[in-house]
């Protein structure tokens, strides 16, 4: 094949020709041209190796600035001004604002703390097992058709591995929490703790009572009589209840924080509940959650969050987790989850506990009214009975008697006796001594806003 200089000859030969002319030999390999259709080329080979020829030029020259093979990828120092930085994701403030206003699209809230403290609950549970204790959450009314059920439909898609359940067994439940993590959104729960239904529900209350704790198992025995083990069923796990007010066991509700829903007013409207649409919403806003609290989740289990002025024992305890997620989420959420802790706990002590405590603090209002230090049980009897916000005149199908007294109030270490009342010697109760009223009502009572 002729070199390079051939070629190029043969060409200057043929652009050298006269107007008119035709050349007669390749332009490539200088052959004769008869028979080609190309007035250039003998054929397709050689006019594409001319082509290949000249299209190559000497190796460029960069003076060091081609790539170094031997270096690991990277980002350029400054991004190209045609592709913007993506933005950062939002941080845990935003995304608690946006699970809030989620929130309160769908139902009307008692107060502006419920909202915001519904979305520190849902993201705790996303990280229960940094903390020693889950606070139950309790949603109780009046009357049905007051938004609880509402309320834990739209929670079973921003809250972590939701278990929607209205009559499970304390077995089944038992082995969906030891599969967990497991949220537990139990509905209707009156209808169990009723005591008019006469059910045995002392296994459900004492699983929904240890499992507050992270530390807690409930032993059984398990597989059949030759082969009987006992095994150990984890029973931690965030638990919602809901139900019509006045048969939860207060064991379970010294361990909750409750909101008392009430129905809409006729000029309070929310948006219709349509669960395609709000599961297809609500999905990147669990997922944002779930990953921001992953996120922190380690300093979480660690924290030991400030507590608003009053909040002690047990209502700390319930509180930390809620607090501590608010304090890593920043901007106004410290403020509001204090906020939200100061209201919810003065709420729930200002409402009906035990038997026991709110005769407690209806003789303390008698006491305190009649600014004295003892009083006979005839006339503590007769102002209980006179009470119309305290339905002393049936309790448990009977009024009040002083044999009920003595024996609720001995509970507290406190006990009747004689002593001078308006010259004559009667029995009835005193504020002081080992047996007086006063003890008791420092130890079970909050603080009478009066004194």
């Amino acid at each position: 094949m002729p070199d390079l200089d051939t070629a190029l000859s043969a060409i200057d030969a043929v652009i050298a020709e006269p107007e008119g002319s035709t050349s007669t030999v390749c332009g490539h390999c200088g052959t004769s041209l008869s028979g080609s259709p190309s007035d250039d080329f003998c054929g397709e080979t050689c006019q594409a190796e001319w082509l290949a020829a000249h299209a190559a030029g000497p190796d460029p020259v960069d003076n060091g600035a081609s790539p170094d093979r031997e270096l690991a990828e990277g980002d350029p120092a400054r991004p190209m001004p045609y592709m913007p930085a993506p933005p950062p994701p939002p941080g845990g403030a935003q995304i608690l604002d946006k699970v809030t206003a989620f929130i309160k699209r769908f139902n009307v809230f008692p107060s502006e703390h419920c909202a915001p403290m519904l979305a520190l609950w849902y993201a705790h549970t996303h990280a229960a097992e940094h903390f020693y204790v889950t606070p139950r959450l309790i949603l109780d009314s009046a009357e049905p058709g007051s938004g609880k059920t509402r309320v834990m439909e739209v929670a079973q898609f921003l809250v972590r591995s939701a278990e929607m359940t209205l009559s499970a067994t304390t077995a089944a439940l038992f082995r969906l929490v030891s599969d967990g993590p497991i949220t537990i959104l139990f509905d209707e729960v009156d209808a169990i703790f009723n005591p008019q239904k006469g059910g045995n529900t002392e296994d459900l209350r004492a699983m929904l009572n240890a499992g507050y704790k992270r530390s807690a198992t409930i032993p059984r025995c398990v597989g059949d009589a030759r082969a009987m083990k006992v095994e150990r069923f984890k029973v931690y796990a965030p638990v919602v209840l809901a139900g019509i007010a006045g048969h939860m066991p207060d064991t379970i509700t010294t361990r909750a924080i409750t909101i008392h829903m009430r129905r809409r007013a006729p000029a309070e409207s929310v948006e219709p509940f349509k669960e395609r649409v709000v599961e297809r919403q609500a999905a990147p806003l669990r997922d944002q959650l779930a990953a921001w609290v992953g996120s922190v989740a380690n300093q979480l289990g660690d924290a030991e969050p400030e507590m608003p002025d009053g909040v002690t024992d047990r209502a700390a305890e319930i509180w930390e987790p809620l607090l501590a997620i608010a304090d890593a989420a920043g901007e106004h959420w410290p403020a509001t989850a204090r906020a939200a802790c100061t209201h919810f706990v003065a709420s729930n002590s200002n409402r009906n506990g035990s038997l026991g405590t709110r005769l407690l603090a209806d003789m303390r209002r008698i006491f305190t009214d009649r600014n004295t230090d003892r009083l006979p049980t005839t006339f503590i009897v007769a102002e209980l009975l006179e009470m119309e916000e305290s339905d002393w005149s049936d309790v448990k199908g009977k009024p009040i008697e002083p044999r009920k007294i003595a024996n609720e109030l001995a509970r507290y270490g406190v006990k009747p006796g004689p002593f001078k009342y308006e010259g004559n010697t009667v029995k009835g109760y005193q504020t002081t001594g080992d047996t007086g009223l006063a003890d008791a009502w420092s130890r079970y009572l909050p603080t009478d806003p009066r004194q």
